[in-house]
């Protein structure tokens, strides 16, 4: 379901689910499991995750949806589901590493909102994404209507959710939804010299201005304190002072 590789301070996962990464219990289970492995290993600045297949990740298995729509209580299993998907990315999105996405197929519902909840996104120029639940009667409950309005406002996420439309990678960056595009054939070379990069940078520095990131939904002046907090905190490690001291020295 998952394979992973380390390359240096480069965390790779690799989501091999065939065929279409479909998100069940047991995939939960597994991309839990893989960041309870990250939460012990200090030495990983980046979680690069990809696909192995032709779609990045399609969403909701259709197998557990008709089990949960068979049955009575179905709607609460599935909501229990949904549930464990918002824990699960909460946990990606606030991870002490930068994580990226690597979209180098369709990515719908649930399989985007993962997307969402990385830092920094690389989409093939034609790669489909969408969130169609709307069409389904549903929402994007797994964060996207959360999510897709942070990144990008609330006029783009209404135009999204509300007409379930599908656009390519390049389109997603025109809106703002990825932060890079790029030919297919270029994608896996690029988001890992794009991870490779972004390792060089100090992991505590990484770490910090991801904690203010999320204070910026928060009152201003919450947001600004907490800026200095982790300012005063980064001024005082031996890493950072290691760093400015190069510069300063050039």
């Amino acid at each position: 379901m998952f394979r992973t590789e380390t390359r240096g301070s480069v965390f790779v996962l690799t989501m091999e689910r065939a065929p279409v990464n479909a998100i069940n219990r047991a995939w939960i289970d597994g991309f839990d499991a893989v960041l309870d492995e990250l939460d012990q290993r200090p030495d990983i600045t980046v979680l690069l995750v990809r696909s192995s297949q032709r779609t990045f990740s399609a969403g909701a298995d259709l197998k557990l949806m008709r089990e949960c729509f068979a049955t009575d209580d179905g709607p609460d299993a599935m909501v229990e589901t949904v549930r464990r998907i918002q824990r699960l990315y909460d946990r990606i999105e606030s991870a002490s590493q930068v994580v990226i996405a690597e979209i180098g197929g369709a990515a719908h519902g649930g399989g985007f909102e993962l997307a969402l909840a990385c830092d920094l996104r690389v989409a093939a120029k034609t790669a489909p994404l969408g969130l169609p639940e709307t069409r389904l009667g549903l929402l994007p409950g797994a964060g996207g209507t959360q999510r897709m309005s942070r990144l990008c406002g609330p006029g783009v996420a209404r135009r999204m959710i509300l007409t379930a439309e599908v656009i390519t990678g390049a389109e997603a960056l025109g809106l703002g939804l990825v932060q890079w595009a790029v030919p297919a054939e270029e994608l896996a070379a690029f988001t890992l010299a794009l991870a490779e990069r972004v390792a060089t940078m100090s992991p505590k520095a990484l770490s910090a201005c991801k904690r203010c990131f999320s204070a910026a939904d928060a009152e201003l002046g919450s947001g600004l304190q907490i800026e200095l907090l982790e300012t005063h905190k980064l001024l005082n490690t031996g890493d950072t002072r290691r760093r400015v001291a190069a510069f300063l020295d050039r």
